[in-house]
């Protein structure tokens, strides 16, 4: 995988909480009833909306430096954070050992071995802390 940063805005607004929009991905936002919480989830919508883009077939936009975004005077700017995002890295052909057993029931139920290994050790590393 390759790891990218994109840059976020936190906004503040009259009520309680916070909302998180990336100014290079529109449509891509979050929200938080903190600074903290607003930033984890932005990391989650950020992932999501980029996986829909790589879905859809389209490129990633470049992002820009935190600094290079111009202050809008509409919003109620409150922090400017980098949120991390995984994108798909090129694909290696490697060998493993596995159980017969195990790897007829893989083959049973998956349509590509390669991506159905691929799922489930990320839903693992996803969980682990």
């Amino acid at each position: 995988m390759v790891t990218r940063y994109f840059p976020a805005i936190v906004e503040g607004g009259a009520g309680p909480g916070y909302g998180v929009f990336f100014p290079d991905l529109p449509g891509c936002t979050s929200a938080g009833d903190t600074i903290e919480h607003a930033a984890r989830n932005a990391e989650q919508a950020l992932q999501l909306h980029l996986n829909g883009i790589l879905e859809d077939g389209e490129l990633i936009p470049d992002q820009r430096p935190l600094d290079a975004i111009p202050p809008d005077p509409e919003t109620h700017e409150v922090a400017r954070i980098l949120v991390r995002a995984d994108l798909p890295g090129r694909s290696l052909r490697i060998n493993i050992s596995i159980d017969e057993g195990l790897l007829a029931r893989i083959d049973a139920v998956a349509v590509n071995r390669s991506a159905f290994l691929a799922d489930a050790a990320r839903r693992v590393l996803e969980a682990a802390p």
